[in-house]
């Protein structure tokens, strides 16, 4: 028997046995595998639309998130305007509100400074009036210490009086 040349009765028999293999991983081991590999297929293909499907909403949500980045930014502008405007109104009313104490605590010493004033003047009226008597009276006491003095003063009231009186 050669290696290169086989018998007659050996090929039959080989292949009598690769029929026999075959057949039975035909009917048994190829659906067996293509099912698998179908099935394998299919989640591969699953795992690819789940993939495509999670791609696609991490897109919307990346698109959602700049939308709510800008939404915030703009909310933020707004509120940072708004708390400009009530910080200036807030400075103005301060301001006015600083004048307007200011003011009335000058008017207050304006008006305690004048009635101070008419005090002093009244003090001094009044002080002025009483050295005034005093003075009178002094000069009165020195005339009419005499009875000629006496009668000339009341000479000098009379006409005065009858003067004060006609006029």
């Amino acid at each position: 028997m050669s290696l290169i040349t086989p018998d007659f009765g050996l090929l039959f028999w080989m292949v009598l046995i690769f029929g026999i293999v075959f057949f039975l991983l035909a009917k048994f081991g190829f659906p067996m595998i293509t099912g698998m590999v179908d099935e394998r297929s299919k989640r591969i293909e699953d795992s690819i639309a789940k993939a495509r499907e999670a791609e696609q909403k991490l897109s919307e949500l990346a698109e959602e998130q700049a939308g709510l980045i800008e939404q915030t930014r703009l909310e933020q502008g707004r509120l940072l305007r708004e708390v400009a405007q009530s910080r200036e109104q807030i400075i103005a009313q301060a301001k006015a509100d600083a004048e307007a104490e200011a003011a009335k605590v000058l008017e207050d010493a304006r008006a305690k400074i004048a009635e101070e004033r008419e005090n002093a003047v009244r003090d001094i009226r009044r002080q002025v009036s009483m050295i005034s008597v005093e003075v009178a009276e002094k000069l009165v006491r020195k005339e009419l210490s005499d009875e000629a003095g006496q009668l000339e003063l009341l000479d000098k009231l009379v006409d005065e009086a009858s003067r004060n009186h006609m006029s």
